[in-house]
């Protein structure tokens, strides 16, 4: 009888069992998404900085400033989550990595909830940089359920017994710093290693801006405020007092329904020195169309834009066209070009399509009757 109850007391109940294999999931499910988040976030060191840039502008007021510091903060985001999820996974300083997992995603539910009802400060959170794009109201009901698995596994810390030893994990845990850093310098100097941007290499912007014509468009209503005998009533198109002059119009508001189709690619034009719109010019050039992307002159490299020159020399010789775009006002674009001393042909574009086409500035674009053939970080150009 002794030895029965002793070989029992060895065998674990199967909830215990069961709770411990529900543990594990739950820190490898919490790990894989701090690495997704922080890795897009990582490969797109410039994404990130507009994303901040945007959250910063959106509160106004003393927050403005901190754009001075959004690329800083990008780098320090990415390398966090990244070696978060990376400590998770591999168990590295498992007490340190499951508290700084439970105060982050802490600290995103109440911000993401805050942008959720507010609705116009910004357009998502961008947590998973442009790879995967959540409403806000999305974004906040997963990181409940993120948030929830974190606590979770702060508070059953003990149940994960480490791999390797205390020095070994501090060895470790530099190794996975240096390796996110690393990556984002990288990107930051070429470009992303995935283009999760609309304008990747393969896509034809004519294609990429059609709409079906049996997409969904946008769907509106609109109430109009009517007052009569000193009291308001709201109305409808179909109900709205039409000719009868006894009751007074008052206001009118116009609310979006429902979000129809929207084109991968919208909202790209060209407008020449001339005040002329070129798109379809440069769109359908059946040759090769470099386009230089300089979304702002005056935080643009020196020596990108005199390597651009020496391209644009060889464009004249080869018949290729030659654009330079940017959002700048005409004053800074003749100070940069008497200041580089170049003579490319500058064009208007919406500053936000520039950010969106590609993460540097300058970096050059070529495309082929619409087609993009090649994308290069100014450091790269040959």
């Amino acid at each position: 009888m002794y030895t029965n109850y002793r070989d029992k007391s060895k065998l674990k109940p199967t909830a215990e069992k069961a709770g411990n294999i529900l543990l594990q999931i739950c820190r490898i499910v919490l790990g894989c998404t701090f690495i997704f988040s922080g890795f897009v976030k990582a490969i797109d060191p410039l994404g990130s900085t507009y994303k901040f840039d945007d959250y910063f502008r959106a509160f106004g007021g003393i927050f403005e400033i901190f754009t001075h510091i959004s690329f800083p903060l990008a780098i320090l985001l990415s390398t966090l989550e990244l070696v978060i999820g990376l400590s998770l996974i591999t168990k590295i300083q498992i007490r340190i990595s499951t508290f700084f997992a439970m105060i982050f995603l802490l600290l995103m539910t109440l911000l993401t909830l805050y942008i959720a009802l507010k609705k116009d400060i910004v357009s998502d959170c961008g947590c998973f940089g442009d790879a995967l794009i959540l409403s806000n109201w999305a974004t906040f009901y997963k990181n409940l359920i993120l948030v929830s698995l974190s606590i979770l596994v702060y508070y059953f810390q003990d149940r994960f017994p480490p791999f390797f030893t205390p020095t070994a994990q501090n060895t470790t845990a530099c190794i996975y710093i240096a390796l996110a850093l690393l990556l984002s310098t990288y990107c930051y100097r070429n470009l992303p290693l995935i283009d999760f941007l609309p304008y990747k290499v393969g896509v034809n912007i004519p294609n990429a801006m059609a709409i079906p014509d049996s997409a969904a468009t946008d769907k509106y209503e609109t109430t109009f405020i009517y007052a009569k005998n000193g009291v308001q009533k709201e109305f409808t198109l179909e109900n709205y007092p039409k000719g009868d002059s006894t009751w007074k119009f008052v206001d009118q508001k116009t609310i979006l329904i429902s979000t129809g189709y929207k084109a991968p690619i919208h909202d790209f034009t060209i407008v020449n020195q001339q005040f002329e719109d070129i798109t379809e010019q440069v769109l359908y050039n059946p040759g090769y169309t470099y386009l230089l992307i300089i979304y702002d002159l005056n935080e643009a490299s020196a020596r990108g834009a005199k390597k651009a020159e020496a391209l644009y020399q060889k464009s004249k010789k080869s018949g290729a066209k030659f654009y330079a775009l940017t959002a700048s006002t005409d004053i800074d674009i003749n100070a940069f070009k008497k200041k580089n001393n170049v003579t490319y042909p500058f064009c208007k574009t919406d500053p936000t399509t520039l950010k969106t086409i590609i993460r540097a500035n300058p970096g050059l674009l070529l495309i082929k009757n619409g087609t993009i053939t090649g994308k290069w970080n100014w450091r790269d150009i040959d």
